[in-house]
C-alpha cells in the first residue's frame, strides 16, 4: 500500500488515466469493427469511409500512447490490403 502522499497521488493519477485510455481504446476498437463490418458486408464505398477514420483514430491513438507506433502502422497496413482488395474484386 502506497505510504507516502507522493505514492497516493500517484495512485489516483493513475487512476484518472486508466479511465481515459480505457475510452481511448474502446473508441478506437469500434471504428476498427466498423470498419471490418462494412468490408464483410462487401460495401466499398462505407469501406473506403470507413477506413479513412479507422485511420485517423489509430494514429490518435498512437500519439496518445494507447498503442505503439508500429502496431498503429501495422494495423493501418492491413486496414489498407483488405480496402484495396475489396474494390478489385
Amino acid at each position: 500500500m502506497a505510504n507516502t502522499p507522493g505514492a497516493k497521488k500517484a495512485i489516483r493519477k493513475i487512476a484518472r488515466r486508466t479511465e481515459v485510455n480505457k475510452a481511448r481504446r474502446s473508441r478506437m476498437r469500434t471504428f476498427l469493427r466498423k470498419f471490418e463490418e462494412a468490408v464483410s458486408a462487401g460495401d466499398a464505398t462505407a469501406a473506403k469511409a470507413a477506413f479513412v477514420e479507422a485511420q485517423s483514430v489509430l494514429m490518435r491513438a498512437v500519439s496518445k500512447g494507447i498503442v505503439h507506433r508500429n502496431t498503429g502502422s501495422r494495423k493501418v497496413s492491413r486496414l489498407a490490403a483488405q480496402l484495396k482488395k475489396l474494390s478489385v474484386a
